[in-house]
């Protein structure tokens, strides 16, 4: 079987790049942003008697990893399924 091109490697990359790229960004959003620089603003809420600022530095942030880390598995299945990069 044929091996990906240059150009489909690339492709290949990219995508997976830009991907890990923007789940960072909701990563740090989600645990910089929630946890630090919004908490008062978001500690008006609570979550099974917590506000809401403190759940996300403590365990929120930590439960968004976990569904990034599913999410991005299910994504790069998808795109190894497109592009095929282990034919050999």
């Amino acid at each position: 079987m044929p091996q990906l091109t240059k150009e489909q490697a690339s492709a290949y990359w990219r995508r997976n790049i830009t991907l890990v790229i923007k789940l960072l960004i909701v990563w740090f959003i989600v645990s910089y942003g929630c946890g630090i620089l919004l908490v008062d603003t978001l500690n008006q809420f609570q979550v099974g008697g917590f506000k809401l600022g403190f759940w996300f530095a403590q365990q929120g942030s930590i439960y968004v990893f976990i569904a990034l880390v599913f999410y991005y598995a299910r994504k790069m299945a998808a795109l190894d399924r497109e592009f095929d990069p282990d034919q050999n």
